[in-house]
């Protein structure tokens, strides 16, 4: 076993080794590691190892930078040499698939058969979420407002309230989602408030967060200009109540994406989402 890492120090390097894309791993290695705010991972991707040759690159980039192994292999082989290579190293190494595995044959019976990124298949919820994200990128900020009725999710918002990154975590989902900013004195686009099947959903933030997006913006465009009113606070937080008003009015469900990632502002939509489908479905 290794020493734990120490609280003095700030970093720790994470390898993630997998047969896939390695998105499992990711998840699951931030997840824990947010866990320390006291340490930071240096993270070690390795997709898509399916051969000892591959491997090899792997070990010797391990024993270059010791730390915490986790994998997700399928191949019996490279397993076993990966955790052996760490035994012989004092090296912490993780099947992080095994336990739920584990548990799936505890509770089905039989024997699992294994299968290399068996969740990224070329299905129909694979196809689902491409014509989501086709969707989503011809309907960004305010496109095709005319095809509206076709989205799963509408959002509103000012300029710099994460509607388009929003957008494309939804689409990524399989959520067909459109995107529409508000701008004072603009109206909506015709047909909005007349809606029947997507659930729309206005994005709010403070105005020192919509301040601060938007002055980092202009100045990595260099275009940033003294007295710029899309930068005074006074005037975005007009174009916030404005937003906030509008929702209210139409009786929209507002998000105040102020403190929220984009994975936990998508969540709360998703929620939303699902009353709102249930309460269609209802007979009138």
């Amino acid at each position: 076993m290794t020493e734990p890492v120490p609280s003095s120090e700030s970093y720790f390097h994470l390898h993630l080794v997998s047969d896939s894309t390695g998105e499992t791993l990711i998840s699951v290695g931030r997840a824990a590691a947010a866990q320390y705010s006291h340490a930071k991972p240096i993270e070690h991707i390795y997709p898509l190892v399916r051969n000892q040759k591959q491997l090899d690159r792997v070990l010797t980039e391990i024993e270059a930078h010791p730390g915490i192994v986790l994998y997700t292999l399928t191949e019996l082989e490279l397993r076993n040499r990966l955790k052996t290579f760490c035994a012989q190293n004092s090296l912490p190494v993780l099947s992080v698939l095994a336990p739920v595995v584990r548990l799936f044959q505890a509770y089905l019976g039989g024997e699992p058969t294994p299968r290399v990124g068996g969740q990224h298949q070329l299905d129909h919820e694979y196809f689902r979420r491409i014509d989501a994200m086709n969707f989503t990128v011809m309907h960004d900020d305010g496109q095709h407002t005319d095809r509206l009725e076709g989205a799963d999710v509408v959002l509103l918002g000012i300029s710099r309230s994460s509607k388009t990154p929003t957008s494309i975590y939804l689409a990524n989902r399989g959520i067909k989602t459109a995107n529409i900013p508000l701008v004072p004195n603009v109206p909506v686009p015709p047909g909005l408030h007349g809606l029947k099947h997507p659930l729309v959903v206005g994005l709010v933030a403070s105005p020192e967060r919509v301040v601060e997006i938007r002055r980092n913006r202009l100045l990595g465009l260099n275009a940033l200009q003294p007295n710029d009113s899309y930068v005074d606070r006074e005037a975005v937080a007009e174009e916030i109540a404005y937003s906030r008003q509008l929702c209210a009015r139409a009786g929209w469900p507002i998000i105040d994406v102020t403190r929220r990632s984009i994975e936990e502002t998508a969540a709360a939509i998703i929620g939303l989402l699902k009353e709102h489908r249930r309460k269609l479905q209802e007979p009138m």
